[in-house]
């Protein structure tokens, strides 16, 4: 799978309501830094995922997944830029995540409007 795929597997498992297809996504160390709030290793940030974000009922429409050149890590950067929408089709907010991306999505940070 390349990291491309990796980014496109983490929305459609959160889209989905897929709790082990989003674990498999994310290492063990990950991190979220959102506007409002940091979210702290893969298993939090699965369980804010399932039990405690605010609407569960959206889904990510992306227009476009770009990925960055490899670190001398082996991490590479993949930028993902969207809509967040209710199932019903009304436009929530934008969005632009950076994930950084080795085996598994590392760290994401989100940039909303």
């Amino acid at each position: 799978m390349t990291r491309r795929d990796v980014v496109r597997a983490y929305y459609a498992a959160i889209d989905d309501g897929d709790d082990g297809r989003l674990r498999d996504c994310l290492a063990p160390e990950f991190v979220h830094y959102r506007p409002d709030r940091t979210l702290d290793g893969r298993e939090r940030f699965v369980e804010f995922m399932a039990t405690e974000r605010p609407r569960t009922d959206t889904e990510h429409a992306l227009s476009e997944v770009c990925v960055g050149s490899e670190d001398e890590t082996g991490t590479t950067t993949v930028f993902a830029r969207g809509r967040l929408r209710s199932l019903d089709g009304d436009d929530l907010f934008g969005f632009v995540d950076v994930h950084r991306v080795g085996e598994r999505i590392e760290s994401l940070t989100t940039y909303t409007d």
